[in-house]
């Protein structure tokens, strides 16, 4: 049993607002891909939101056990937010203290606990409204929750708007909005209304230095038909001048070029940034992402050979430098594997290995079983176990972008008649699961 004064700081340690209570239920798996999320974003001194990098950095190693970086990091955190404030202390620095007091919890060190709960209220007994969480918590909060799901982004997008609101001078709050906002559109059968984009354009115009906001307005106004050819390699090459960074613009900047049907240009893009930077593995990602996108427009005999060794190459480097989260990008080596006239068995080979993992989510499943069905279809001409894979993906229940467009296929097959499948597939499309 808990003695009272134990309870009572457990219940002040709940009522915080930091990671360690906004996050809940993570995977290890999700705790990997958000450490090599993290290490994209890079650690550039010039980076608005270094502070919150540090924060979440801190509180992902010690979800996956490593108390003592999650100390280092929490303290890294405190250093960069106290520097880029220029005050020792300040309403920014409550979720730090709050991950520092549940951090001293855990290790059973209650005295430092203590001591950063009594922080956490001092610096709210200064907030002017005490009904509310001040701006920068909204901020933090909309930041962190904008990296944890799809489910998640149109929350983060409602924080940001209400810390902007209460601090309209902080530009940096919307442009974070806009990027929340597009990335939930991904998951959209509509698209964006014309009131988002007409925030995305502000946001850009307030923002002018944010390259991934101009990105997102150009991939925008390109999806609607303008003609922004020009404009989009001016941008590229004030991307290229920046430090390299998953929130440089880049990879917006080469959807916008496959949009346009540019694949050419998104890889002479990336390939000029490998040359400036050889060593940095999100170039590497985002150039293998182009050759991908190159590679898997062409049947086997119409694609350049070069172009499928050079993406293949850059796609096996990419799995051993991101080897902690490397399911999905081999799934796309074995799909560019199976273009190459000697890379058939290879893929196959890779195809069946991954449909022996043991440790594979629903989300992972659907996205293999989408890729193998397709795979099936193009490369082994076998339409029958094709249709079968897209069966396995859309019967996964909450389904992800993956098994609604199996749906969708399956629904395209029935309207076109052709395959001796047709009853089969009707039948299983009129499950109430499927409506």
């Amino acid at each position: 049993f808990l003695s009272s004064s134990s309870s009572q700081t457990l219940s002040k340690l709940e009522a915080l607002e930091c990671h360690f209570t906004w996050v809940k239920q993570t995977t290890r798996s999700q705790l990997l891909a958000k450490r090599v999320e993290l290490e994209d974003i890079g650690t550039d001194e010039g980076n608005f939101w270094l502070g919150s990098i540090y924060n979440l950095w801190g509180f992902v190693l010690y979800e996956l056990g490593s108390s003592k970086e999650a100390h280092r990091y929490f303290r890294k955190a405190t250093e960069t937010l106290q520097r880029l404030k220029k005050e020792d202390e300040g309403p920014w620095l409550m979720v730090n203290y709050g991950n520092l007091a549940w951090l001293h919890h855990h290790l059973g060190e209650e005295a430092k606990s203590q001591d950063y709960l009594s922080k956490v209220e001092a610096l709210k007994s200064k907030s002017p409204c005490q009904e509310e969480l001040h701006p920068e918590i909204y901020a933090e909060k909309a930041w962190t929750l904008m990296k944890f799901g799809k489910d998640n982004q149109l929350l983060a997008a409602d924080y940001f708007q209400r810390s902007f609101k209460m601090q309209p001078d902080m530009v940096q709050w919307q442009s974070s909005r806009v990027i929340a906002l597009s990335s939930a559109a991904k998951y959209w059968d509509t698209g964006l209304s014309d009131d988002v984009l007409q925030e995305i354009r502000t946001a850009r115009e307030q923002d002018p230095e944010n390259l991934y906001v101009a990105a997102v307005e150009l991939k925008e106004r390109g999806r609607k038909g303008e003609s922004v050819k020009n404009e989009a390699e001016t941008l590229g090459q004030k991307i290229l001048l920046q430090p390299v960074s998953s929130y440089s613009g880049l990879k917006p900047l080469l959807r916008l070029h496959r949009q346009l049907g540019s694949l050419d240009e998104a890889i002479v893009l990336t390939e000029e940034a490998l040359q400036r930077h050889p060593d940095e593995r999100y170039l590497k990602r985002c150039a293998a992402l182009c050759y991908k996108w190159k590679v898997l427009m062409f049947t086997a005999d119409r694609a350049d050979q070069r172009t499928i060794e050079r993406a293949i190459k850059l796609h096996e480097e990419v799995v051993d430098l991101y080897s902690d989260t490397s399911f999905v990008k081999k799934i796309d080596l074995a799909c560019v594997q199976a273009k190459s006239s000697q890379g058939r068995e290879i893929a196959y080979q890779m195809f069946q290995d991954l449909l022996a993992s043991r440790a594979l989510d629903s989300d992972d499943k659907q996205l293999l079983y989408y890729n193998y069905a397709k795979y099936l279809h193009f490369d082994c001409q076998d339409s029958n176990e094709s249709i079968r894979y897209h069966m396995k993906s859309a019967e996964i229940q909450n389904s992800t972008f993956y098994g609604k467009l199996s749906v969708k296929l399956l629904q395209k097959i029935c309207e076109r008649g052709r395959s001796r499948m047709c009853p089969e597939i009707r039948e299983f499309l009129e499950k109430p699961a499927r409506r």
